[in-house]
């Protein structure tokens, strides 16, 4: 008997492996970008403080106490106590949480307006002449007055209606979002308009798809991109616009914090106390910054022609 020769492996070719996932591009592109990762950071340290703020330091910050009013920086009152003797911390905890929440939900909106119309202006042509003169129209349109007539307009029947908090919150976040979905829906058209004269899209189009599916499917999964980063950079917008309305004295009320209320509250007292004014502006400039460095890096990682540079 002769030994059979073992047959090796050396010639076949190695295992296949798994297609590496485009957002893994998408991340290591991002974390390249070194503001990009200051910034987001930042804005998560401040999301976490603003949420899990209350849960370390419970103090209630509607509680005066007129005996330790105007006191300056202490343990017992890391940011000092305004001229109610309220905890000046304990508010800035509470008006982030508003401050964030009216910016996220207000984006939210703008975005869910500005896409649908975008969408709808690029895609089919009989609406694009109507819907993009309606947009020239809100671009035209003054911002900050529009605003306040807005406020002036709305406030009495939505605070009859939902009461005095969630009737301010619904009219803040509809007035900013109602005017602030311009830009996004010009960038979505621009886009759709290249987007469905490409070879896939006129494929599912000869093939009998559904206008609906075409944008659901093909459409809109590729125009996330300038979606996401108008998201980001629709906070901060929305967080600038609410502290001037409450800087102005047309947003929440005063017993009701936010940041622009206390930027407000802490300007009569800036020459005896300027801390007053400076933590509440020193937290908007902050989130707005990092935000906007958050939105460079999204640009960058989410456009494939720089991408792995």
């Amino acid at each position: 008997m002769t030994d059979t020769p073992v047959p090796t492996n050396a010639g076949a070719s190695p295992p296949s492996q798994a297609p590496r996932s485009q957002w893994w591009d998408v991340w290591d592109q991002f974390r390249s970008h070194k503001g990009a990762m200051v910034g987001a950071a930042f804005f998560l340290a401040i999301v976490a403080l603003v949420v899990f703020g209350p849960l370390i330091w419970d103090v209630d910050p509607t509680k005066t106490n007129i005996r330790e009013r105007n006191a300056p920086m202490s343990l017992s009152a890391p940011l000092g106590t305004d001229q109610l003797g309220r905890d000046i911390f304990a508010r800035m905890i509470e008006g982030g949480r508003i401050s964030l929440a009216v910016g996220l939900t207000a984006m939210g909106l703008s975005l869910l307006l500005g896409t649908l119309i975008g969408v709808l202006a690029g895609y089919f042509r009989r609406l694009d002449g109507v819907l993009m003169r309606l947009t020239d129209l809100f671009l035209a349109l003054p911002l900050l007055p529009l605003l306040l007539v807005m406020v002036l307009l709305f406030r009495e029947p939505l605070t009859a209606a939902f009461g005095i908090e969630t009737g301010i919150f619904i009219l803040i976040v509809s007035a900013i979002g109602v005017t602030s979905w311009m830009q996004t829906a010009r960038i979505v058209r621009g886009d759709v308009l290249a987007l469905k004269e490409r070879e896939f899209v006129l494929a599912a189009r000869a093939t009998g798809t559904t206008p609906a599916k075409i944008i659901t499917r093909h459409v809109l999964p590729n125009v996330m991109s300038p979606i996401m980063v108008s998201a980001t950079l629709g906070i901060a917008t929305a967080i600038i616009t609410e502290s001037a309305l409450s800087f102005l004295g047309l947003g929440f009320p005063p017993d009701f914090p936010t940041w622009g209320r206390l930027l407000n509250d802490g300007v009569p007292y800036l020459q005896q106390y300027p801390g007053r004014a400076f933590w509440p502006g020193l937290a908007i400039s902050l989130v707005v910054l990092s935000i906007n460095y958050v939105g460079d890096g999204l640009r960058d990682a989410l456009d494939p022609r720089i991408r792995g540079r």
